[in-house]
């Protein structure tokens, strides 16, 4: 049978590949999309939208269970059917996966099932070739060795874009076994909730399903490294998060590393110590007994199996390399997303932090442009938006003070800081969520936004607000000359504004 060939050949269905496909297709490139999983990724199935209804969950049954006497409620009898929480946020991720498919068919992509390997790139008139074989393995998002069975097809390409994504990573001595110790995909579907979890790493993931199980009942213990938790997030947002939580009677080890897991009859023995200078102070190591330990410590790009041997495609720390330098500076570059093979691109995840759907979704479309011939502009990643969906949400778009400073930065000199919080907002109060702060660092002296970050209801929200003014260079006297609707919970942003200017008025 002939091979078939395409103008683009995209690797993975998730939120990187399937809108890759999607622009491809309406620019009238002829395009397939191979995935050997289901359709959107780990995002749309295992991750950030399944994950939302979980927190949606909890949210609700905490204000009920909890404030309900506040609210002038009363039950006779309170309590929640497990299987439905879980069964719902599955059928949340199924439906939205039906529309991917969808959206492929109504822009003429053709959607191959099945494992992907790249055996050739572009060389003179010759296309990128890609065979895709039947995978035995087909929806982990653990680490786990590729098992692929016979080969079905092979399709040519003028260009393949990988979009593949990442995995979950374990410890040395702590591999996921998907029962006791356990990642993010098992931690959304275990079919009883545990009395007692270990949750290592206090990241995005970690801190959402402590709040998730720690909402519910579950007795919950935070092991981060880190002195903070969230530690990509600004030190004064960790610090009011954290006494949050130790309020509500979470148990949070900061500057604490994991130096065994050990799986018992009934459940998991977790060892923990004090982290300084590098090291575990071993003289002061702890066991904490629960009944599962999830991992939460990062992730990896994910392309086993992929690539043949002989392409020689280069790799850095888990990650493809691109043109694309994780890390400073952040000004605008024209990237192409090009690998070390000719015609082979990659996006997303799979090229390293920041790990973000929505960062992979710009970048899949840029890289699908600029094949098309197009001049897109570039992605400014000093704006990226990060949000972390426990209660109350975290949020933040540009530099942190610690960040800052690590720049030479000094306080008063070179910014200037204005916090708000929501004690006495209007609004906040209205509707039970006055625990929160807001804050904002501009420039000194134009007032432009260099930071802001907030911890608050409705945060991942509030900061579109803040992620334009920075991408249009907006002063703090500009949000401030911008009125706000009253009562409402962006005005905290507007008295953020004020406060970093010395003259909040609600405070």
């Amino acid at each position: 049978m002939a091979e078939k060939h395409y103008d683009l050949v995209i690797i993975g269905g998730g939120p990187a590949g399937y809108v890759a496909a999607v622009r491809a297709g309406q620019l009238g490139l002829k395009t397939a999309c191979i995935e050997r999983a289901k359709l959107g990724g780990v995002c749309l199935n295992w991750g950030c939208i399944p994950s939302k209804s979980l927190l949606a969950n909890a949210e609700l049954y905490e204000k009920v269970s909890k404030q309900a006497d506040q609210w002038g409620l009363s039950f006779e009898k309170l309590g929640y059917d497990w299987s439905k929480i879980i069964g719902r946020s599955r059928d949340v991720a199924g439906k939205l996966n039906k529309g991917v498919g969808f959206l492929l068919k109504k822009n003429k992509v053709d959607h191959i099932d099945g494992h992907a390997k790249i055996v050739a790139g572009r060389s003179g008139d010759t296309p990128c070739r890609v065979e895709v074989y039947d995978a035995e393995t087909r929806e982990e998002i653990t680490p786990s060795p590729t098992k692929v069975t016979k080969l079905r097809e092979a399709v040519t390409a003028d260009n393949v874009l990988v979009c593949t994504g990442a995995v979950a990573r374990d410890l040395p001595f702590a591999k996921f076994d998907n029962e006791t110790i356990i990642g993010a995909r098992e931690a959304m579907t275990l079919p009883e909730r545990p009395k007692k979890m270990v949750i290592v790493g206090a990241g995005a993931i970690g801190m959402e399903f402590a709040y998730f199980y720690h909402s519910f009942g579950t007795e919950i213990t935070v092991v981060e490294m880190m002195p903070r938790i969230l530690p990509v997030e600004d030190d004064d947002i960790c610090a009011f998060l954290e006494k949050t939580y130790k309020k509500k009677g979470m148990d949070i080890r900061t500057s604490t590393t994991t130096t065994a897991v050990e799986k018992t009859k009934n459940g998991v023995k977790v060892t923990v110590a004090p982290f300084k200078d590098g090291k575990a102070d071993e003289s002061k190591k702890e066991t904490i007994e629960a009944d599962k330990v999830l991992l939460a410590i990062g992730v990896t790009g994910r392309f086993d199996g992929l690539f043949d041997d002989s392409l020689g495609l280069k790799t850095d720390r888990g990650a493809i390399v691109t043109d694309y330098k994780p890390g400073p500076p952040f000004q605008n570059q024209k990237l192409t997303y090009q690998t070390s093979v000719p015609g082979v691109y990659a996006v997303g995840d799979v090229i390293g932090a920041p790990w973000l759907a929505h960062v992979a979704s710009e970048e899949a479309i840029i890289a699908v442009e600029q094949i098309a011939g197009h001049d897109p502009y570039p992605i400014d990643y000093s704006v990226i938006p990060g949000c972390t969906y426990c209660h109350p949400q975290v949020a933040s778009v540009g530099y942190t003070e610690r960040a800052l400073k690590e720049q030479g930065l000094e306080k008063g000199k070179d910014y200037a800081v204005g916090s708000y919080t929501l004690n006495a907002h209007g609004k906040a109060i209205a509707v039970n969520a006055n625990e929160g702060v807001i804050k904002i660092i501009r420039g000194l002296p134009r007032g432009e936004i260099l930071g802001a970050h907030l911890c608050c209801e409705n945060a991942t929200e509030l900061i579109g607000e803040l992620g334009l003014a920075r991408r249009l260079e907006a002063t703090s006297e500009e949000l401030i000359a911008t009125i706000h609707a009253h009562p409402t919970m962006y005005e905290a942003v507007h008295e953020a504004a004020l406060a970093s200017e010395g003259r909040v008025i609600h405070a």
